[in-house]
């Protein structure tokens, strides 16, 4: 983490984070997505006043996600890069998800309560050096070999319950999945805690403790 390319590319990321987070803008960058626009276009398209749009459209271009040409006296925008329509759908697609799963959490959490008790990704660190903790990944044997947590035991969530006896039975489990918002880990807190075992879940996943730069093992 000591590469002197870390900086400016966080800075980077966090200047097109900032261009992103605005529904106007992001508005503006699905009708542009369709096709190269002209700005009285798009402030139609988006029921923004030609200046309104005009503003939001130049920080999205000093953030480099659009460019601009002439066309006699319009101004026209298109998108910098197929990468960021690729953004877009991915920031969809993860919100269409993260609703799903919450719902999912919260559902799981008014019919059990003591099961929302978690343990942090910087707790879990100290008992991981202090060797007090079984980390139990529940995933998929693909995504478990793509990337898991350093030490963790693997087994699927669809064999826990015929699997227990081979966690220790003096060890605490801490049991995660691939984010905070994972049904699967309430699920096999629920296993473990009903077979005797000390239990809890990680509050976060492969994903928390990616973005907050440690490393997986594979």
């Amino acid at each position: 983490m000591n590469s002197s390319h870390t900086p400016v590319s966080l800075d980077m990321q966090a200047k097109v984070a900032r261009a992103l987070a605005h529904p106007h803008r992001l508005a503006l960058l699905r009708q542009i997505a369709l096709g190269e626009c002209a700005v009285e276009q798009l402030a139609e398209y988006t029921g923004l006043s030609i200046a309104n749009a005009s503003q939001h459209l130049q920080q999205l271009r000093r953030a480099g996600c659009v460019a601009t040409h002439r066309d006699g006296k319009r101004v026209c925008y298109r998108l910098r890069s197929t990468q960021i329509a690729k953004v877009l759908v991915t920031l969809a697609g993860y919100v269409e998800y993260q609703q799903s799963e919450i719902q999912g959490v919260l559902e799981h959490s008014r019919h059990n309560p003591d099961d929302m008790e978690q343990v942090s990704i910087r707790e879990l660190i100290d008992r991981m050096n202090a060797g007090s903790v079984v980390l139990l990944d529940l995933r998929s044997d693909e995504e478990f070999a793509r990337g898991h947590l350093p030490g963790a035991v693997h087994i699927p969530i669809e064999e826990l319950a015929d699997r227990i006896g081979e966690l220790s039975e003096h060890t605490d489990v801490i049991a995660y999945c691939q984010g905070q918002y994972c049904v699967l880990t309430m699920k096999a807190v629920e296993i473990l805690r009903s077979k005797g075992k000390r239990a809890t879940a990680l509050a976060g996943g492969v994903h928390e403790w990616q973005a907050a730069g440690l490393k997986t093992e594979t």
